[in-house]
């Protein structure tokens, strides 16, 4: 297993990819039902397997390319934070509406760009460069930390207009990487401290701002809402969250709440086991089966069992990426495989939780499975990222090696303050 990690990567990972791939292509088909009356039984699966296609030339090509090389590290990262960040405001202002919010933009004719998938992918390399460069004495630098954050913000404020959870999301990437970083505890508190407050600025700004309207409205004076606003879809979807929690049973299938209603009738309907691949009652009536709800169709298929095989792939994930950052003696590699392992599973969490009804209605693809261009190309991204780090950790982690002899520009060599000394073995 050594030998095939030196030459590929971590072969585990490799596993979780193809398996993932595997049921994307499955549950592409048998999750398409609300759109082959428009589109043709084939060509939903067809497209799933161009995009994953897709990313599996992105995948080849970065696996093989070693993640220290300065191109990679001067011009890749800043290159994707600077057209992350223009196409992150070009679709605030005039982007395309998509389920009532503006979330892409269109590059070619029939071709389209999510830019909130992209500011993942662009977060962890980013912050990577800058905790690895800011890293002093086993611990983040003033400065880094500041900087971190106002990546995470940007980024965040950019992205809150069309999706809270996903600005939530970002947060989540940042604080496990600068965990793996060396932060101080105490560093740590007060930047959760510090999201904390900017979380009740935006809700304590948000309220004044309704407060306003409701006067204006009082008033008679009319206004002009921004089709792309959805402060007030989320206040109705946290609203009806809660009033789930204690009477769904009890209320009728209306078409605010069908997408709740329908998930969790897929879910019971799976039981153990499941009704068996092809054989969902629900998918012809959800809403967004084939991408935000493809979860409660997996498990209406599978079963509670395969519900958590999927879960657990994602854990698994990110427990190797774990293992990864435990051979790896430099910061860098540490952060850039726990990012994208981190930003892959979180997404995962987030969709599963929204399925079953642990958060509010909200959009987040299941990495690699959910139908959707942009997200399986950047998530494929993501999993070459880890396979080129993870094989490069592998080479000189091996039996003939003592040391780590990666060479990394000056100021991105930083000791990972969380190694452990290895064992030499690609276990």
């Amino acid at each position: 297993m050594n030998e095939i990690a030196q030459k590929y990567g971590d072969p585990w990972i490799w596993g979780i990819y193809f398996m993932l791939i595997l049921i994307s292509i499955i549950e592409s088909y048998t999750a398409s039902s609300r759109v082959i009356s428009v589109q043709g039984v084939y060509t939903p699966v067809i497209k799933q397997c161009m995009f994953l296609g897709v990313g599996g030339v992105f995948v080849f090509f970065l696996y093989r390319m070693d993640y220290n090389k300065p191109k990679f590290l001067y011009i890749m990262i800043p290159g994707l934070a600077i057209f992350t960040l223009f196409t992150l405001a070009y679709v605030m202002g005039w982007g395309l509406m998509i389920n009532g919010a503006r979330r892409a933009m269109r590059l070619l004719p029939g071709v389209t760009l999510q830019p909130a998938e992209l500011a993942k992918l662009s977060i962890v390399t980013l912050l990577s460069y800058i905790l690895a460069k800011n890293q002093k004495n086993m611990d983040i630098s003033n400065t880094g930390l500041v900087l971190s954050v106002i990546a995470v913000s940007v980024y965040g404020g950019l992205m809150i207009r069309s999706g809270l959870t996903n600005t939530i999301l970002l947060m989540a990437i940042s604080l496990a990487m600068m965990l793996i970083a060396g932060i101080r505890m105490k560093k740590f508190a007060i930047l959760i401290l510090v999201y904390g407050v900017v979380g009740l600025g935006y809700l304590g700004l948000k309220r004044h701002n309704d407060s306003v309207d409701r006067s204006l409205a009082e008033a008679g004076v009319e206004q002009v809402k921004d089709a792309g606003d959805r402060s007030e879809t989320r206040k109705n979807r946290i609203e009806d969250w809660l009033d789930n929690l204690t009477n769904l049973v009890d209320q009728p299938v209306t078409t605010k709440n069908q997408q709740v209603m329908f998930s969790r009738m897929a879910q019971a309907h799976g039981g153990m086991f499941g009704a068996g691949l092809g054989q969902s009652r629900e998918c012809s009536r959800l809403p967004l089966a084939f991408s935000d709800y493809i979860y409660s169709i997996i498990v209406e298929e599978t079963g509670f069992v395969g519900g958590v095989f999927v879960l657990v792939l994602y854990l698994w994930l990110l427990a190797r990426a774990a293992m990864i950052v435990r051979r790896s003696t430099r910061v860098m590699p540490s952060l850039l495989v726990i990012g994208m392992a981190s930003f892959i599973t979180f997404q995962a969490l987030f969709h599963m939780a929204i399925n079953v009804g642990l958060f509010p209605v909200s959009g987040q693809p299941l990495p690699l499975i959910s139908a959707g261009g942009s997200s399986i190309i950047v998530m494929s991204v993501a999993f070459g990222v880890m396979f080129s780090v993870s094989r490069t950790i592998a080479n000189y982690n091996n039996r003939n090696n003592k040391e780590d002899t990666t060479v990394l520009p000056d100021g991105l060599d930083a000791v990972n303050p969380t190694q452990i000394p290895p064992k030499h073995v690609w276990k």
